[in-house]
């Protein structure tokens, strides 16, 4: 075999060891330099693609500051991936932080009703809605200069109103609309109000009877809503007053009543053993009489 056919240099196969094909031809010695060429009897296979078909070449290494700079633009990369989790994070806490600490407006539950929302009684004790002197009953027709539809706007207005700020409520109390002030609260001081007055060493006043055995009604002659006592305990303070069955309640001390959880609850934050003033509505006559009430 000529030297030109012998063995790779790099892979150390034998050339002609491959998928394809080729024909060699040889100067045979003591020939002139003519046409007189050797032809072997044979084809031999190329060198594959994977063997030898390529020259060596050693992998480039980095040297230099090359490392370093690339240690530095990661360093770089992943610090600003950091602060931007960061400040998302932080987003995230603020809409979440929005969302708990909505307005509270000092009520047990908004609901629908025609002209706007009402509502059965204020709550806790010095809540807003108690200090800008609503009573449950009252129909809120607009809230901040926003007229209200129903109740899931009204909700939507107060998770968008900021804690302590003053708006301007306008209601419907016995067909008369009127205008009041209210600041609203946070979600914390309102719970703080309700565990005040639930704690509060004193306890709660009672006026002997039970929630089945009132009912809401309309008081025609004079076009407004009080609460009727069906019932209650003989020997309760309504009954030691001199309150009878059918009695229509429709005020405590200054406090308009015109529901039967307004009542109930003007009766718990009184102080056990207070004496207050119930005007009634008795056969059609209007009367007032003290009661002392119990703990």
């Amino acid at each position: 075999m000529p030297k030109e056919m012998r063995f790779c240099r790099n892979c150390g196969n034998r050339l002609g060891e491959g998928p394809a094909e080729y024909t060699q031809t040889v100067l045979l010695p003591n020939s002139p330099k003519t046409n007189a060429r050797f032809t072997p009897g044979y084809t031999a296979p190329m060198m594959s693609a994977h063997s030898c078909s390529m020259p060596y070449r050693r992998r480039k290494r980095l040297g230099g500051m090359a490392p370093i700079v690339i240690v530095i633009a990661v360093v770089f990369v992943a610090g600003g991936a950091l602060s931007m989790l960061r400040k998302a994070g932080q987003n995230i806490q603020t809409i979440v932080s929005t969302a708990v600490d909505r307005s509270y407006f000092g009520v047990d539950g908004f609901e629908n009703t025609e002209g706007g929302v009402t509502f059965g009684n204020v709550e806790p004790p010095d809540s807003p809605a108690d200090k800008a002197g609503l009573v449950g009953g009252d129909v809120i027709t607009t809230f901040d200069g926003v007229t209200i539809e129903d109740e899931d706007q009204m909700m939507n207005l107060l998770r968008r109103t900021p804690p302590h700020k003053t708006v301007d409520v306008v209601f419907i109390r016995d067909g008369v609309t009127k205008t009041t002030q209210l600041t609203t609260i946070s979600q914390a001081e309102f719970n703080q109000l309700q565990r005040t007055f639930e704690r509060r060493p004193q306890g709660q006043a009672r006026l002997g009877f039970d929630l089945g055995d009132a009912h809401r009604v309309e008081i025609p002659e004079m076009k407004i809503y009080g609460v009727r006592l069906d019932d209650f305990n003989s020997s309760g303070p309504a009954a030691l007053a001199g309150l009878e069955k059918g009695d229509i309640v429709t005020q405590l001390n200054d406090t308009p009543i015109r529901t039967v959880s307004e009542f109930v609850a003007r009766i718990h934050r009184t102080i056990p053993y207070t004496t207050v003033k119930l005007t009634i509505v008795r056969a059609g006559q209007k009367l007032e009489i003290p009661v002392k009430l119990g703990k």
